[in-house]
């Protein structure tokens, strides 16, 4: 096989992989953006924690706890689209850093109250996880390993 022909036939493990964990990335943001339409419940959470917030004060703590998460989604999303196509590149690396990802993923499951999003989106990392380990997969990296 030569080196062109290893970059352009990633195997279907390895394709599954890359389209689940572009799922798994679109479930995620689908989740932090029903913070956004969450602004009365925080409010309220963030009243009954400090009654004494003027309605000035509320308002900008009620954006900044809506924001945040939305912009850490934001960044973590365009981290997992970068490596899925390293992966896709048969860059070992990324396959290695997607795992972590996605333990540490799983790991907040158990820590945090998740939403349906949130077990669906590690469901289907975990999934394109363990494609990226089978055998055709781990065949391809090592050829795109030579190949380099």
């Amino acid at each position: 096989m030569t080196t062109e022909t290893v970059r352009a036939n990633p195997p279907s493990t390895i394709i599954a992989a890359f389209f689940g964990f572009l799922v798994s990335t679109v479930s995620a943001i689908a989740g932090a953006l029903f913070v956004l339409s969450a602004r009365d419940e925080i409010a309220a959470a963030l009243r009954r924690n400090n009654p004494s917030l003027s309605q000035d004060q509320l308002d900008r703590l009620t954006l900044v706890a809506q924001a945040v998460p939305v912009a850490i989604a934001g960044v973590i999303a365009l981290v997992y689209l970068w490596l899925s196509f390293k992966l896709k590149a048969g860059r070992n690396w990324a396959r290695v850093t997607l795992t972590v990802f996605t333990l540490l993923q799983a790991a907040s499951l158990v820590t945090t109250e998740a939403s349906w999003a949130g077990y669906v989106s590690c469901g289907i990392a975990v999934v394109a996880t363990v494609l990226s380990y089978l055998a055709p997969s781990n065949r391809y990296i090592a050829g795109v390993r030579r190949a380099a």
